[in-house]
């Protein structure tokens, strides 16, 4: 089978992507420090030079419809999780004003939820209308399922991206939750890509996949092809059903950035939850293997990390990162590349 470094060139020169067979070859076999060098070589040929950071807006939280086995917002489990409606648009533009005032390009509003309604749609645009109108800053969404006409109506309020993870390998996802399908959430991020949305999609890794199914998430999220690829880490919370999972180990979460990485050559791969939970020096080698954007600040349920900290590593690790540098950023005429 091709070694890790063969399979780095590979790509590097534009070759074929890899495949399901060689990446778990490779994530059996391959000397650890060989896979995590290829991974960074990969990263560094294809990476844009700043590091890219957005944060979210919690704007309904809980009481969700869902059961999705691994989140405490879902209404089917007992977790004392934080419940709260929607927040209006004054606190939208406020947490905006606050993000762009940290140097962070991208806001996500983010609520609990299967879907939206008809005034769930109006409030939210009014939302997007207020935050494009009082700041700078790029406007994402992470609402659920969505139908292409209620997307169309985002987009026109300021919507410029869209979030929905499909979290894990098809093959997994229907143990996980049964009360949507991973088509359904497909279906959203095909009816944004018509409307000329971009995409964030990606997932929690430490959910119990096996090497293949990793490998198969990885090469799913490959073929959705988006913008930007979330990496969560399972933070097991207690009344969930995964609540009593441990936190996944060092290693395996460096095995799965450096697969994400090669199955994802020029895909951002975003620090998302869990990151918190990292040592500095564990996070330092994740950004060694591909990660190379994040989210800081506030989270959902969990802590986020710290704008300082994050900016802080990511410096060190030789990407662009200075705050005096974001009106650049939002000069997106100049490089649109960097705004993956």
């Amino acid at each position: 089978m091709i070694t890790a470094s063969a399979l780095a060139s590979r790509l590097i020169a534009g070759g074929a992507p890899a495949t399901a067979e060689e990446l778990i070859d490779l994530l059996r076999h391959a000397p650890r420090e060989e896979l995590y060098a290829a991974a960074h070589r990969v990263t560094t040929a294809f990476a844009p030079k700043r590091f890219d950071f957005c944060g979210i807006v919690s704007a309904r939280a809980g009481r969700c419809s869902e059961n999705c086995k691994w989140c405490a917002q879902s209404a089917h489990w007992k977790t004392g999780c934080e419940s709260h409606g929607w927040i209006g648009t004054e606190a939208c533009v406020q947490s905006a004003a606050d993000a762009e005032a940290h140097g962070v390009g991208r806001i996500g509003i983010v609520t609990s939820g299967r879907a939206q309604t008809p005034d769930d749609i109006d409030a939210l645009c009014d939302a997007l209308r207020a935050m494009k109108a009082q700041t700078r800053i790029h406007l994402c969404g992470s609402l659920g399922l969505l139908a292409e006409d209620d997307l169309r109506r985002l987009k026109e309020a300021g919507l410029e991206r869209v979030h929905c993870n499909i979290e894990t390998a098809p093959s997994l996802f229907p143990t996980l939750c049964s009360t949507h399908t991973q088509e359904q959430k497909l279906e959203t991020l095909r009816a944004a890509k018509r409307l000329g949305l971009e995409i964030c999609c990606g997932g929690i890794i430490g959910m119990g996949e096996t090497d293949e199914q990793l490998v198969e998430f990885a090469l799913a999220l490959a073929e959705i092809a988006p913008a930007s690829i979330p990496v969560n880490i399972l933070h097991p919370i207690h009344g969930t059903p995964l609540g009593a999972r441990p936190f996944l180990d060092e290693a395996r979460i460096l095995d799965s950035i450096a697969i994400l990485r090669l199955a994802n050559p020029k895909t951002p791969l975003r620090f998302a939850g869990g990151r918190a939970r990292l040592s500095d020096d564990t996070a330092r080698r994740a950004i060694y293997c591909g990660i190379n954007a994040g989210i800081a600040g506030p989270l959902l349920t969990t802590p986020g990390a710290d704008y300082a900290d994050d900016r802080a590593l990511a410096a060190e690790a030789g990407y662009d990162v200075d705050q005096e540098l974001r009106n650049h950023y939002f000069n997106s005429a100049i490089n649109p590349s960097t705004h993956q």
